[in-house]
């Protein structure tokens, strides 16, 4: 308000009230602007050059806006005041700037004078703006998101980035802030984040208009709750996507992709789905032909069918780009719906580097026409949809581009000009998939691997790589940041290659593969892993080197019983998992947490970059660090460096290495509860830095008091066996609530009803838990069952369910 009396004029401002908000000039500026409320905490807020009408349909938002009861008020001094029960906007009309504040005057956010608002340019001979808006924060608040970066970073301060769409960085022009207000930058070109002393800004190269949306949600929490009403709430992912998935660059044959499910049975080791990788279409000119033509693929049906009878699933890479010589790329030539961008595979010819006397022909398609996503789809389901297949893994949604002219991006695309939506391509590619396949059946979920995201996909059942990521422990710890910051965009399903991409360099005088007994590859891969188990995916996946857990040893040995361990691990909290999915979808939680998500009163968690909370319970401490053998700085490899395999054989090999030594790690705990050790249920209070044994098999891993953690049965895949006899382990310290969650699998009769929870709460000053009674029904659910109720600190129960209530005193 303060800067509203700064002025020295007293009239009252025009301004044309709108069902939804306010539309008003500010002279001075030659700006008009309209605010528009899509509910009590969030508006968006249009900004054009004056006297120009811009219609513009969000590829992100799907929320419509809304008579939301807002109080529009112009005290004496003429700023234009507008009042929620939780929002408080003042607009000056002289300046035009807008300051964000909760009701009681507490600043949140404040616009700062925008003097290069819309500077000309000229895209592709059509005139438009570069546009730009700078706001003032505080120094003492965290501000994160922006999508995934590979920095290291957990708060996105003191940096200058410019976001575009890459192989390892998926960009969302969206920040949240420790204050509990987030910011979507509704642009899709390549723009520029600053956050420096002066200023918190976004500067896209085209726009025809600042457009943004404020949102205010008291917390990290809140704020991703309005980003999904706005953006898209996340379908349920079916339930086996969450057991173990093992992938390779690349199986090379049919009997080797189904060869590989019968050894993990064999063995014993869980796991829930194969993935295949590129060419079983057969060479470069037939380039993501979405047909089987490789002749070591030629009985696909059978393929997969032999998949399904060992009980797992199967998900295949498919791209955005198309060799000359197939279907697809006929028809969307025919259309026009075809770029001409500098993409991957550069040669025809198979090797490294790639021989340009042979060029691919290789060509992106346009995923922003609607035509050619028919196109895409008709292509898909007949050649491998209709056979089958589980899941899609969409490589290369950014697209591959290089040797970038500025000409590549004049391009029209179905939407405008390629420079001016180029980030969004992930959306609209991922979506185009998404949508077809639902409009097709709704007995199979819809799952999508993919390697870059926009802010609005979570709404399309995808689950975002990090992309061919080096086999480095300074790659592997940038993870953990990459991992937060994108879930705290808004969506919450991501994950890595486990041991990352690029593992050449480990590849030592052993030969090839010799990674695999490479103790220093060994130990980063067992690390690697075990942080998988706290992903949303848990998905081994990289090139040269095997990554099925056979070649590196056997049961008894180290190495190999840490890798099964880890899997074994994910298979026990299957239940919370599933049920935590749930609580993604059903009340827009997030599955990895920034440690101040839940503890933003205890500063010490602001900018921890090591550590994260999984679901509400958990908190995992990944060792992020060599223990056991050198770590061996690794030369950072450009994009696409590492397929030059002539120059990876440099890291030197330790003889000998004793993995059984326990080591110690520091880690920090939150203050404000108490702490288990889950692997020794010692209970520790908050607020502390502690020095954690750890043993290969073993990273630090703590439960929050108050958590109810079902543990399911051992099993070799999700539907092996029912949950009919699970543990309910009950950390006490704190009251505590849980919902178990349960439906059909892999169908969407969920949006139907088709479902049940079993609401639990643990009370702890009685010590009783009571398991609530059950609420709704599905096909096939359990009528009768068993919980195990086990106290930590104390003894266990054995009860009945039969969907009553029932109390359990512990």
């Amino acid at each position: 308000m303060a800067l509203c009396l700064l002025t020295s004029w007293t009239w009252a401002q025009e301004f044309q009230k709108t069902t939804s908000g306010i539309k008003t000039t500010i002279s001075g500026k030659q700006t008009d602007i309209e605010i528009q409320w899509f509910g009590p905490n969030t508006l968006r807020v249009l900004k054009t050059p004056q006297g120009k009408s811009v219609k513009k349909e969000s590829l992100s938002v799907i929320a419509q806006p809304q008579n939301s009861g807002i109080k529009i008020t112009t005290p004496g001094n003429g700023c234009i005041v507008m009042k929620s029960q939780t929002l408080t906007v003042i607009l000056n009309p002289q300046t035009g700037i807008i300051t964000y504040a909760k009701p009681n005057g507490d600043a949140l956010l404040i616009e700062q004078e925008n003097v290069k608002a819309f500077t000309p340019v000229n895209d592709a001979g059509r005139s438009t703006y570069s546009v730009y808006q700078g706001f003032t924060t505080s120094k003492e608040e965290g501000l994160y998101g922006l999508g995934q970066l590979q920095n290291g970073q957990m708060m996105q301060r003191g940096m200058t980035k410019h976001l575009v769409q890459g192989n390892v960085e998926d960009v969302s022009p969206f920040f949240q802030s420790t204050k509990g207000y987030g910011v979507f930058w509704d642009n899709y070109s390549g723009t520029t984040y600053t956050d420096n002393e002066q200023e918190t800004s976004f500067c896209s190269e085209v726009g025809d208009c600042i457009d943004y949306y404020f949102m205010y949600g008291g917390s990290a929490d809140g704020v991703i709750a309005e980003v999904r009403a706005l953006t898209g709430d996340v379908p349920m992912m079916p339930l086996w996507s969450y057991g173990f998935m093992q992938s390779k660059e690349r199986y090379k044959s049919q009997e080797e992709t189904v060869g590989v499910v019968k050894k993990y049975r064999e063995l014993g080791i869980p796991l829930d789905c194969i993935i295949q990788d590129w060419q079983y279409w057969g060479h470069n000119y037939l380039w993501n032909a979405m047909d089987f033509q490789n002749p070591a693929f030629s009985r696909p049906k059978d393929m997969i069918d032999e998949v399904h009878a060992l009980n797992a699933r199967m998900m295949i890479s498919i791209w955005s780009s198309f060799g000359p010589a197939t279907k697809p790329y006929r028809a969307l030539d025919k259309e026009g719906l075809l770029f001409d961008i500098e993409t991957w595979p550069q040669s025809g010819v198979d090797g490294w580097p790639p021989n340009l006397e042979y060029p691919s022909g290789v060509r992106v398609y346009d995923a922003y026409s609607p035509k050619a996503r028919d196109i895409y789809w008709e292509h898909l389901n007949k050649g491998i949809f209709q056979l089958g297949m589980d899941g899609w893994w969409m490589d290369s949604t950014e697209p591959d581009h290089f040797n970038h002219k500025e000409s590549d991006f004049d391009r029209q695309t179905g939407l405008g000009s390629y420079r001016s939506v180029r980030n969004a391509y992930p959306l609209v590619s991922v979506g185009g998939v998404s949508d077809h396949q639902r409009a097709l059946t709704q007995d199979k979920r819809v799952i999508i691997l993919t390697r870059s995201g926009f802010l609005g996909q979570q709404r399309y059942g995808s689950n975002v790589w990090s992309g061919d990521v080096q086999s480095s422990w300074d790659m592997f710890r940038k993870q953990i940041t990459a991992g937060l910051n994108f879930s705290l965009t808004g969506m919450p399903h991501w994950n890595s290659d486990l041991g990352g991409f690029f593992a050449g360099s480990y590849n030592t005088s052993w030969g090839d593969n010799s990674a695999t007994r490479n103790p220093m590859y060994q130990e980063l891969y067992v690390r690697w892993l075990q942080f998988g188990v706290f992903c949303p995916m848990m998905r081994s996946h990289g090139a040269d080197v095997p990554r099925e857990f056979y070649w590196y040893g056997k049961k008894g040995e180290p190495i190999y019983d840490a890798l099964v361990d880890a899997v074994k691990l994910r298979y026990t909290l299957l239940p919370y998992i599933y049920s935590t999915s749930w609580d993604v979808t059903h009340n827009r939680s997030t599955f990895m947490r920034a440690l101040f998500m839940d503890f933003v009163n205890d500063k010490q968690t602001w900018n921890v970059n090591d550590e994260y909370m999984f679901g509400k319970a958990f908190l995992v401490a990944p060792v992020l660090h060599a223990q056991y053998t050198p770590e061996v700085q690794q030369k950072t490899l450009e994009e696409n460096e590492g397929w030059n395999r002539d120059s990876k054989k440099s890291a030197k090999t330790p003889i000998l290495t004793d993995f059984t030594h326990s080591k110690n790690m520091e880690v920090y705990l939150p203050a404000g509860t108490r702490w288990y050790n889950f692997w020794t249920n010692e209970a520790i209070e908050g607020g502390q830095k502690l020095v954690i044994s750890t043993t290969l098999n073993r990273i630090p891993l703590f439960v929050r008091a108050g958590s109810i953690v079902p543990c399911g049965p051992d099993v070799q895949y999700t539907g092996e066996k029912k949950w009919d006899n699970l543990t309910l382990c009950v950390y006490p310290g704190e009251n505590g609530n849980f919902t178990l969650y349960e439906d059909e699998g892999d169908n969407y009769n969920y949006e139907n009803g088709a479902y049940t929870e079993i609401p639990m709460n643990w009370d702890n000053a009685s010590r009783i838990l009571t398991i609530g009674a059950r609420k709704g029904e599905y096909n096939g659910m359990l009528q009768k069952r068993q919980f195990i109720v086990k106290a930590i600190d104390g003894n266990s129960k054995t009860v009945t369910y039969t969907g009553k209530k029932i109390r359990v005193k512990l």
